[in-house]
């Protein structure tokens, strides 16, 4: 009898397709898994038939993997906060199971064991949808209890959609350290094919043990193949795809290293980058009320008004960083309060900084008149930090210093966040 995790070969008068079998959530429906991930689904009574291929293969059990470290490896924490980076599926439910033990990730990645001792622990199960400012002094937190603890390195698994985010909120928090931590993530469950959990696992395990980096930084796929992951600045990194592996690039920044899949080779961009502090120290709180609000056509002067109630917010404005506030002819009149209702959000005691939504490039108020306009509101200048990163930075700093000196601090680089000079590249995709 077939079972849920069998490979099949299902047939139908128009195609013939081979996958392993899933459970159906419709009586009338056989669900098979492709090789490419994918799930396709076929009406019971237009399959002609169905055979078994091989029959459901399990990973190994959680007895038959060895719990002794092995003498002359580094340990290594893996902190998990949910994602794809530690999941395989459950062909009993026809969900996704995460494993999150170190049993459980040496069945997953086995070639972890090779590179270090593993320490794995849960943070928390969710969608990175679901971070929160707080979320970030948990994570900090488990970081330095491992970092106590004595391991040499700190991978986080989280899930990408806010990976990035997360990554520039613990540069900030995270002032020194004596290990590097490495955020990780998958856009690819690792029960397809295709998946890249393992080869950006098992790079970012390569770079925390082989470097002497320290600080915060990115480890994904490099190139759509798995030739190689990029080791990516926590502050200048952006998603710029929603489900190609390589999804994640520098934005007016070079990667710091890459590190060869099949090879091991790492090999850094530059000699400037953080290197290991004696001891940690972290900053871990974060103002709740800040904001961010993207400029689009057809604004209200009450989307600027709301903001009055923050301590802090970013603006994305529109090429070197403008807003509505002009009104060239009647259908825009409206505009003309756009200036008062930002005045009234600054004069409200809100910190108001300008980044632009273009990712390349920066922000430069004194080349318009609207942008002197906005300079002589009060707004400060993002020069090129990127939305989010200058979000979770705004944050922090109201968290942690003086206003007059959070305004001052928007303006200089501290994380790598920050580029006195932007080099022209002819090919800014990379």
């Amino acid at each position: 009898m077939l079972k849920p995790g069998d490979k099949v070969k299902v047939m139908t008068k128009k195609k013939t397709e081979e996958g392993t079998l899933m459970p159906s959530p419709q009586k009338e429906v056989v669900l098979v898994k492709l090789g490419s991930g994918y799930n396709v689904g076929f009406l019971k009574k237009e399959v002609t038939k169905m055979v078994e291929v091989s029959k459901a293969v399990k990973l190994p059990t959680k007895s038959a993997l060895a719990e002794t470290p092995r003498p002359g490896l580094p340990t290594l924490a893996v902190l998990h906060t949910g994602g794809t980076i530690a999941s395989k599926a459950d062909y009993r439910t026809g969900g996704v199971a995460a494993e999150f033990s170190p049993k459980e990730l040496l069945a997953l990645f086995p070639e972890l064991k090779d590179i270090a001792n593993i320490h794995s622990e849960l943070i928390a199960q969710m969608w990175s949808d679901d971070l929160r400012f707080k979320h970030f002094a948990v994570i900090a937190k488990k970081i330095e209890e491992q970092v106590k603890a004595g391991v040499k390195g700190i991978i986080i698994g989280i899930g990408t959609d806010n990976l990035a985010v997360a990554a520039a909120a613990l540069a900030f928090i995270i002032e020194k350290t004596p290990v590097p931590i490495i955020v990780v993530g998958a856009q690819r469950s690792s029960d397809r094919g295709s998946s890249d959990a393992a080869m950006n696992l098992i790079c970012a395990a390569e770079f925390a043990v082989k470097t002497d980096f320290g600080g915060v930084a990115i480890c994904l796929h490099g190139k759509a193949d798995d030739e190689y992951c990029s080791i990516l600045p926590a502050t200048k990194t952006y998603k710029l795809h929603s489900s190609r592996r390589d999804a994640f690039k520098a934005i007016n920044a070079e990667p710091l290293a890459r590190v060869g899949y099949k090879d091991r080779k790492i090999i850094f961009s530059s000699k400037d980058y953080p290197r290991r502090e004696p001891s940690i120290v972290i900053k871990p709180l974060m103002e709740e009320k800040v904001g961010l609000l993207k400029i689009h056509v057809n604004m209200f002067p009450e989307q600027f008004a709301f903001f009055k109630r923050y301590k802090g917010l970013i603006i994305e404005g529109t090429g070197l960083g403008h807003t509505p506030g002009q009104a060239p002819n009647p259908e825009c009149a409206i505009h003309k309060k756009m200036y008062p209702a930002i005045k009234r959000v600054i004069d409200s005691g809100c910190i108001v900084v300008m980044t632009t939504q273009c990712l390349f490039g920066g922000v430069n108020l004194n080349v318009y008149d609207k942008g002197r306009d906005l300079l002589h509101l009060g707004i400060i200048p993002g020069k090129d930090m990127l939305g989010n990163t200058a979000l979770v930075k705004l944050s922090w700093l109201l968290a942690n210093y003086p206003k007059e000196k959070v305004k001052r601090l928007m303006t200089q680089n501290l994380r790598g966040e920050i580029n006195e000079r932007l080099k022209y590249e002819g090919d800014f995709l990379g």
